[in-house]
């Protein structure tokens, strides 16, 4: 396993990190969920993410739990504040309130005494940013949490965070956590050049665009049985498309000649790019991880990322 930083800071992450979204504290039992914590742990990922939305708080008492035979320096442990965890006007957003109760909730359900990193999981429209960035401030300053980070912010508005952040001398947010793969790639534009200007790194969720890039799916068949597109609540139908997984079969071609599995490709081509700290990848079994690791260190040919890339912008 290598490492990076994180953005400027000194922190360092493993390039593949395992998150519990959709999975632990729901519909992955909790016996795989913790195997896949430990199997996780052993092929040295030292970086876990989780978030107090995943079913309700369930997914942090899991990773909590799963973690603390381990010693806490061994690991960077990650969760985030924002959506709904209760039916009142103040349980949700970015307030205070809200995100100062959230973070000792989710301290509680974790079993710990900080979080490495917490992020404000969604921007929000409602709540004055300096608001939400004195509360983040002040958890750093009473060592509830070491770095701050920020989940599908748009650049002007991690901008405006920067901005107001360096004025009233607060805590700087360091981590961007986007959806970003070779069929989602909206950071390349604007996200990434900002975020490398003001020394934030990039902690890139659903970079197998939610398993289409593993090649489970096929064209014309149906999604095999436990798969996520095969569960009734979820809807893959905006990258599970036609067109895509056209792309899908010619990739698999340029994987074999570089002798990695399609998902090593996918992750080591999300890694090709410096800014990019950690791709943070789910399983719902161990032995995903033993092949998804592997695509960490990989170096892909110029030759390679020529093909790729003629591919993915057809």
């Amino acid at each position: 396993m290598q490492y990076r930083r994180l953005g400027n800071t000194g922190l360092k992450v493993s390039e593949i990190s395992l998150g519990s979204w959709l999975t632990y504290g729901g519909y992955v039992e909790e016996q795989n969920a913790v195997a896949s914590i430990n199997q996780a742990y052993e092929l040295g990922i030292n970086f876990f993410d989780t978030a107090n939305v995943y079913m309700r708080g369930e997914a942090e008492k899991v990773v909590g739990k799963a973690l603390n035979k381990y010693p806490r320096s061994s690991y960077v442990l990650a969760t985030k504040v924002f959506g709904n965890m209760g039916e009142g006007p103040n349980d949700h957003g970015l307030s205070r309130k809200h995100i100062m109760e959230q973070c000792d909730a989710s301290l509680k359900r974790l079993g710990m005494d900080y979080i490495d990193i917490f992020y404000c999981h969604r921007f929000h429209q409602e709540t004055p940013l300096e608001e939400t960035l004195r509360a983040l401030d002040d958890l750093v300053r009473q060592g509830k949490v070491l770095y701050l980070g920020v989940s599908e912010w748009t650049a002007e508005q991690i901008t405006e965070a920067v901005h107001i952040a360096d004025k009233k001398l607060l805590d700087r947010i360091v981590v961007n956590q986007p959806n970003y793969s070779m069929l989602q790639r909206y950071i390349e534009k604007e996200v990434l050049p900002v975020s490398e200007k003001h020394g934030i790194g990039q902690v890139v969720f659903s970079p197998l665009a939610q398993g289409v890039l593993t090649g489970k799916y096929k064209k014309g068949e149906l999604p095999p049985a436990g798969s996520r597109a095969a569960q009734k609540d979820m809807n893959l139908s905006h990258v599970l498309t036609e067109q895509n997984l056209n792309k899908v079969e010619q990739l698999k071609k340029i994987a074999a000649e570089e002798n990695l599995s399609l998902s090593q490709l996918a992750l080591a081509w999300i890694l090709r790019q410096p800014n990019v700290a950690s791709a943070l990848i789910g399983a719902s079994h161990p032995e995903q991880l033993v092949e998804n690791v592997k695509a960490s260190g990989v170096k892909l040919s110029s030759d390679s990322l020529e093909q790729i890339n003629e591919i993915l912008n057809a």
